[in-house]
């Protein structure tokens, strides 16, 4: 994260455990998305999966020009808060809800040819929509096997192998999405393998779909390159072109304040915090990733070392080992970096753990809004 994002906040300013995102930050990248979308002539989404924060929705569709949802709720979202185009994906839609997924997307996408039979007269009778094939090239770009949609036996997307002999009437767009938090050339390297595979079907379509996993918005992204193949692909097909990045939208735009509550000893100091890896940043257990914290180094490379820990009974609710200049006592504030994404979108509340506030911050002005807090009724009406 550049060091000047968030310089000049106060951690006390928030409650804790607060999520605050910076709105200049989010702008400078949604600036980097625009321009990519007006020299390539592609249409960027917001991917909600990974920033669903809705407070900036007008903020976002000034640069983007809509969002991709996963089922229902998103589909929802989307077309309630964001007002713009609204592309859905799940891997099986559910007939109960399909009818008012129907209504809410511009386009659906559909994960198997056994679900587009299915809906495929509905779909038909609507206008002005769009329906596409997720295909899975089965070219594995994605380091971590979580998150590799093209690993063996994966659920997501169809192989070429499984057009044989099925009827593409009514579907007038392919989506692929294999990457995850990379740069330009797995892109690249995927593209080639998506064209040689479906090279028969793709003159065929009036849009392409990249999917996500793009991190356009860091420094080192080749932009040019991207913005080059966007064209050239364009051009081929005559296809109009999507990106659906999430975190490229975030990216160092929010950061998480934590508290420390007590300091044990066992084995070294253990600092246990308001803030809970199983319950507010998951993805540093599910990944697994160690996430930076502002002014701490690795273990051992400060004077005071000390294993950081959540609220929850999970013995496993450990965020890792940090080293500070000075000693940490209840009531210090820590400030973790890059939080923005794919964090509030899995909150969850177990052990009954408070879901952390979220707040709103502008890095030029100081202005600092609290846009949401949560109580006890929050936990309650998830349950019966």
């Amino acid at each position: 994260m550049p060091a000047y994002t968030f310089e000049n906040f106060d951690p006390a300013s928030v409650p804790s455990p607060c999520y605050v995102v910076d709105e200049v930050a989010l702008e400078n990248n949604l600036k980097v998305l625009a321009r990519v979308q007006e020299e390539s002539g592609a249409k960027i989404l917001l991917a909600l999966k990974a920033f669903s924060m809705f407070s900036f929705a007008p903020l976002i569709m000034r640069y983007l020009n809509g969002v991709c949802a996963s089922g229902y709720n998103e589909a929802r979202l989307g077309k309630e808060e964001y007002q713009r185009e609204v592309h859905t994906y799940s891997p099986a839609f559910k007939q109960d809800e399909f009818e008012d997924i129907l209504a809410y997307s511009n386009h659906i996408v559909f994960n198997s040819f056994n679900q587009w039979k299915q809906f495929k007269a509905q779909c038909l009778k609507e206008e002005n929509k769009h329906y596409g094939l997720r295909v899975n090239p089965l070219h594995s770009e994605a380091e971590t096997p979580m998150y590799d949609p093209c690993a063996p036996g994966s659920r997501l997307g169809i192989p070429k192998t499984a057009f044989a002999g099925e009827d593409i009437s009514g579907i007038d767009g392919l989506h692929f999405h294999t990457l995850c938090e990379q740069k330009f050339a797995p892109l690249q390297r995927t593209l080639r393998a998506v064209e040689e595979q479906f090279a028969d079907i793709l003159p065929q379509m009036t849009w392409f779909n990249f999917g996500g996993g793009h991190h356009i918005t860091r420094e080192d992204y080749e932009v040019d390159a991207l913005i080059a193949l966007l064209k050239e692909v364009k051009e081929k097909y005559q296809v109009q072109v999507y990106l659906e990045p999430g975190e490229a939208v975030a990216l160092d735009a929010g950061i998480f304040v934590a508290e420390v509550v007590d300091i044990i000893q066992n084995a070294g100091d253990v600092a246990i915090l308001d803030a809970s890896a199983t319950c507010h940043m998951p993805d540093v257990l599910e990944m697994p990733y160690r996430p930076l914290i502002r002014g701490a180094g690795d273990a051992g490379e400060k004077a005071f070392n000390y294993k950081l820990g959540g609220p929850s009974c999970l013995a496993g609710d450990v965020i890792g080992t940090y080293s500070f200049d000075e000693p940490l006592k209840p009531g210090s504030r820590l400030i973790f970096e890059d939080m923005a994404i794919y964090t509030m979108v899995k909150n969850t509340t177990f052990n009954g753990i408070k879901l952390p506030a979220i707040a709103q911050w502008n890095s030029d002005s100081g202005q600092l809004k609290i846009v949401k807090k949560f109580a006890y009724e929050d936990f309650r009406n998830r349950l019966s």
